[in-house]
């Protein structure tokens, strides 16, 4: 496979700005995920920078530990057009160690109450060492992202009452 990243686009009934705004909230990512392997947010406050460190516990059955942590960097954020982030862990040392892949959301207004949203993993920097652990990117089915994104519009919804901001 030459392509390093995967994206899906969905239009949602929901405007830009509310969209982000779930984006930008760490305790709605368990409910937007796709997989099911996040599960709670270690830090909760909402991301407002680059730079910033956000925690999230997850599980996969496939993972030594079963129960895991991962670190995340903020590496985009441009309210209320995209977010991005760094995924990886925190060493032994205590030390953060990015593995390579990021997760971006552009959201496009396409309209006061309507909104594109694009979904995308991109593993094209996962250096070399990774790649030799033998674990496959993308980690996930293609209906993962799709999955994902209709999360996003339901908790997004205005009328849904699943959301509000701060959590």
């Amino acid at each position: 496979m030459d392509q390093e990243n995967v994206s899906a686009t969905l239009t949602v009934a929901v405007p830009a700005a509310r969209v982000f705004a779930v984006l930008a909230d760490p305790t709605t990512h368990s409910a937007i995920d796709g997989t099911g392997w996040v599960q709670e947010p270690a830090d909760r406050a909402p991301l407002t920078e680059v730079g910033q460190i956000f925690r999230m516990d997850m599980y996969h059955a496939n993972h030594p530990n079963g129960d895991y942590q991962v670190v995340n960097k903020v590496q985009m954020l441009d309210p209320p057009r995209a977010i991005a982030w760094l995924t990886g862990q925190e060493k032994g040392d205590g030390q953060l160690e990015f593995g390579g892949w990021i997760w971006r959301y552009d959201v496009t207004p396409l309209g006061p109450s309507e909104t594109e949203v694009t979904l995308t993993y991109d593993w094209s920097a996962v250096p070399q060492f990774i790649r030799d652990r033998g674990i496959q990117f993308p980690p996930f089915g293609p209906e993962h992202l799709i999955n994902s994104l209709h999360h996003l519009a339901e908790l997004a919804a205005p009328t849904s009452g699943a959301w509000a901001p701060g959590g």
